[in-house]
């Protein structure tokens, strides 16, 4: 069936008559619905859009919105304030990039995000803050550590470690690095054995020897890892020795 414009009532005879073209159609107080859970179809002709105008922009109360796309990949265009001059473009990876379905949960305070340039560079102007990875005592001859969980671990040594496990490196070609604060309790003299392929993975110390840690109560030592090969081999440093 061909398209047909709205039928409207002609205010000045009382006429019912389809909307002519040019017109609008006048909603006010009153809303387009449809029954048994039907679709509300908008559909342009040739390249024209959808277009909504409004002061106070556009408010949607369903909570969701899904953009699809005719083979192209879907995006959002934010224009700045000067005469629509410039946008930031947000839009989905190609298709050959996903893996599954990915969400994204946006932080919950005031502030600004931050990506990569066109080299993958990221430029951060001010200062990084992170909640310190770990601040654990260790009584057990056993200890482990989860890479994944930050960049700063402190460790007060209640036991001699005699395992040390490390896990969730990043994967080879990729790194993880991280600070590890030690603290002797108020014994002291207490050791760790420092992973030598465990669970596959070997701490390299400078001169292919591990350093002697502080032995006094309290004593603090500090020291900085890193591995490149998905944690086949870290390379150990002593940032300092008997801090306290």
């Amino acid at each position: 069936m061909a398209d047909r414009f709205p039928l409207v009532v002609d205010s000045s005879n009382n006429n019912i008559k389809e909307l002519p073209s040019g017109d609008n159609l006048d909603l006010t107080g009153s809303g387009i619905v449809t029954s048994s859970n039907g679709n509300i179809l908008l559909t342009p002709n040739g390249s024209g859009v959808v277009r909504i105008d409004g002061t106070n922009g556009i408010d949607m109360e369903s909570g969701s919105i899904g953009i699809k796309n005719s083979g192209s990949v879907s995006n959002i265009k934010l224009y700045c304030e000067s005469s629509n001059a410039h946008y930031v473009q947000l839009q989905s990876p190609a298709h050959s990039a996903y893996s599954g379905n990915v969400t994204l949960t946006l932080p919950s305070t005031t502030g600004t995000l931050i990506g990569g340039d066109s080299e993958n560079v990221v430029k951060i102007d001010g200062a990084v803050s992170e909640k310190a990875a770990s601040n654990a005592t260790i009584s057990s001859t056993t200890a482990a550590l989860d890479v994944r969980d930050g960049s700063v671990f402190q460790l007060t040594l209640a036991s001699n470690i005699t395992t040390f496990n490390w896990s969730n490196h990043a994967a080879s070609g990729h790194v993880s690095s991280f600070v590890m604060k030690v603290i002797q309790d108020g014994t002291g003299s207490r050791t760790i054995a420092w992973p030598d392929g465990t669970n596959s993975v070997t701490v390299r110390w400078p001169g292919d020897t591990a350093p002697t840690l502080s032995s006094g109560a309290a004593d603090v030592d500090v020291f900085v890892f890193f591995t490149h090969d998905g944690g086949t081999n870290y390379y150990g440093f002593t940032a300092g020795l008997d801090m306290l």
